[in-house]
């Protein structure tokens, strides 16, 4: 790809450097991965200033948009914040207990199952989850500005083609 020498990132002159220390291999990759990787320091940064704004961390945040997603009564079994999140029983525990005792869920009794628990976002939980997802949607335009909607749309369906061997692979675990 040809750049102009100002519109030059890091990763031109770490490709740059590779071909001229290493011209006999192919460091092409680079120019796409090295830039994804890189943008997802800013995303991971955006997330976690969206997440701070609110009074969220990020592991609350994902429990929270689980539940929030179902839709109403916002409400899951341990075992489907489980599937939606990817962590360990042990772990989830912990994590729904923490959020109890801050006031963002509540658990209760599964009527269909009498050993059962549904865990339950409380107004609290929606209006702190909503808030910090405005504010998440709002940085990541923001790291989407320099592209226009067209574009968005081309590099969303590339990502996309990209990604779905993987989530095939691995049943989306990842």
């Amino acid at each position: 790809m040809s750049h102009s020498r100002a519109s030059e990132d890091e990763v031109d002159r770490l490709v740059a450097a590779w071909r001229q220390e290493r011209p006999d291999l192919d460091v092409s990759p680079l120019e796409v991965l090295s830039r994804v990787s890189r943008l997802s320091r800013h995303l991971d940064r955006a997330r976690r200033a969206a997440f701070t704004e609110h009074d969220l961390e990020s592991w609350e945040f994902d429990v929270l948009t689980a539940l929030r997603r179902s839709g109403k009564p916002y409400e899951l079994s341990p075992g489907a914040l489980l599937r939606a999140t990817l962590v360990t029983s042990g772990t989830m525990t912990n994590r729904i207990d923490r959020l109890a005792a801050s006031g963002l869920v509540t658990r209760h009794p599964d009527p269909e199952d009498r050993r059962g628990v549904l865990v339950r976002l409380t107004a609290l939980g929606l209006e702190r989850v909503d808030a910090a997802f405005v504010g998440l949607l709002r940085r990541e335009r923001e790291l989407l500005a320099g592209l226009g909607e067209r574009e968005q749309r081309a590099l969303a369906a590339l990502l996309h083609t990209l990604l779905v061997p993987f989530d095939a692979s691995d049943g989306g675990a990842h």
